[in-house]
């Protein structure tokens, strides 16, 4: 009988602590989080020091915690996955070093992990049957990318943002207007009360291109919020709302014809919100097949790097002790 292989996921790139046990690359087997956002939220962001500080405090705690959950021995890990970049490099250094001395201890290989990969996996632990080739929109505080997923570990990146990441722009919003952190959440939740009825513009590109802007519409966000100020919050929320969504979903649409590739799936903590998911079912009536990962998988996690990390070790990567974190590592 074949043998389940065991991974185990070490996830610490901002602001959650989080590790993970994952049989198989689709099976979890605990998930488990710590996340910072109480601590976080008195600043109105993440401060990158203290995340760093809260890593350290809580990686051994979370480690164990995993182990116990999962009911599994160190024995029986096959492989050690952390993420090493993209990130917070203080706090990848956590994760990857307390990765690294596990690996080391414990005589099991070590197999890095990239964040973005991983956000990819995360549609693999929801949709069992879900294979590529397939487009992934890669929407977080730090990334937006259309990516053509060609195998478990071959991509291609065919459009990214110039400038603000989408989650960026929404956080900067949510902070203009007096929201707080973390942004996303909260201007879902305010753009339910209003209506999207405040004209913001839209950047277009001359070229041919699948890239995305979106600092021009959070700067007109941020400047009306500022020459109006009895404004109603939740209507300009839904405006801002629906204009990021339609220049998310002219760029897929352009992708599919691009690409003749007519499977989505979405990735990242933005994938959270209510209205992109509404929208991106809408365009899946347009002959096109859209998968979205469970809430709890869209945000950080190590099953969803677990995962990735188990389809990196059945492909033959391992990576020595050397190993460092890269704070703007590429997909």
């Amino acid at each position: 009988m074949k043998k389940d292989i065991l991974t185990l996921g070490i996830e610490s790139s901002c602001d959650e602590t989080s590790v993970s046990i994952v049989k198989n690359g689709r099976e979890v087997l605990c998930n488990i989080i710590d996340t910072q956002i109480p601590i976080h939220e008195k600043y109105g962001g993440v401060v990158p020091e203290i995340a760093s500080r809260n890593h350290i405090e809580a990686i051994s705690r979370v480690m164990k915690k995993a182990l116990e959950e999962a009911k599994v021995k160190i024995s029986d890990i096959d492989a050690i996955t952390p993420t090493y970049g993209p990130g917070l490099v203080g706090a990848l250094l956590v994760g990857l070093s307390y990765a690294k001395a596990f690996a080391f201890a414990n005589h099991i290989p070590l197999v890095g992990v990239n964040h973005i990969q991983g956000h990819i996996a995360a549609n693999y632990l929801t949709y069992k049957e879900l294979e590529p080739p397939f487009l992934c929109i890669m929407m977080s505080g730090g990334n937006t990318q259309i990516i053509q997923v060609k195998s478990y570990i071959e991509f291609e990146v065919l459009g990214k943002t110039r400038d603000d990441a989408i989650g960026e722009a929404f956080d900067k919003v949510a902070r203009v207007i007096g929201l707080g952190y973390p942004g996303g959440p909260k201007v879902d939740k305010l753009a339910q009360e209003g209506q999207a009825n405040i004209e913001l513009p839209k950047t277009h590109f001359e070229e041919e291109t699948l890239d995305f802007s979106f600092s021009g519409i959070k700067t007109a966000v941020i400047n009306l919020n500022h020459k109006i100020p009895n404004i109603n919050h939740a209507d300009l929320c839904a405006s801002f709302q629906k204009i990021v969504t339609e220049t998310l979903m002219e760029n897929v649409e352009k992708a599919v014809q691009k690409t003749g590739i007519q499977t989505i799936t979405l990735a990242g903590g933005v994938s959270c919100n209510s209205y992109i998911r509404k929208e991106f079912l809408e365009f899946e009536k347009k002959g096109n097949k859209v998968y979205m990962p469970d809430l709890k998988l869209c945000t950080d996690n190590a099953a969803m790097i677990a995962s990735a990390g188990y389809y990196n070790y059945i492909s033959g990567k391992r990576d020595s002790l050397d190993l460092n974190a890269i704070p703007n590592l590429k997909l």
